[in-house]
C-alpha cells in the first residue's frame, strides 16, 4: 500500500485575519524554495523577501511577514503572497523557520511579528 504524505497548506497556518485584502500582499521572494508558513524577513537593500534569518544583517534578520503558499525561488526571484500585517492571529505550530533558530530567537521572532500586528498563538 502507497503511503501518503500530506504536505502544508497554503494558509494553514492562519487562525483568523480581519481582511484579506488588506492583510495580505503580492510579494517578491529573493532566495530559496520555501513552503507555506515560512517566517520571513525583508532585506533593506532590494525590499525583496527572503526566509528569516537571525544571524543575518541584510534586513531578513526581523520577522516581518509570514508566507503563503509554496514559492520556489531557487532560480532567482519568485512571486509570492506573505501575510504582511494584521490584525491576524497565527498557529505557532504550522510556522515555518528556515535553519535551526534557538527558542530565544524564535520568541524575536513573534515579538517582531507582533510590531506588524501578527499575533503568534
Amino acid at each position: 500500500m502507497t503511503t501518503l504524505t500530506e504536505t502544508t497548506h497554503p494558509g494553514g497556518f492562519l487562525v483568523w485575519e480581519a481582511f484579506r485584502d488588506y492583510t495580505r500582499e503580492a510579494v517578491t521572494v529573493a532566495s530559496g524554495t520555501l513552503d507555506p508558513g515560512t517566517v520571513l524577513g525583508k532585506i533593506t537593500a532590494s525590499g525583496k523577501y527572503a526566509a528569516h534569518d537571525p544571524a543575518a544583517v541584510d534586513g531578513t534578520e526581523t520577522a516581518v511577514a509570514v508566507l503563503w503558499g509554496k514559492a520556489d525561488a531557487a532560480g532567482g526571484d519568485a512571486p509570492a503572497v506573505a501575510l504582511v500585517r494584521g490584525p491576524a492571529i497565527v498557529n505557532r505550530h504550522d510556522l515555518v523557520f528556515a535553519g535551526t533558530p534557538s527558542e530565544g530567537e524564535i520568541a524575536a521572532a513573534y515579538t517582531a511579528l507582533l510590531a506588524a500586528d501578527i499575533l503568534v498563538r
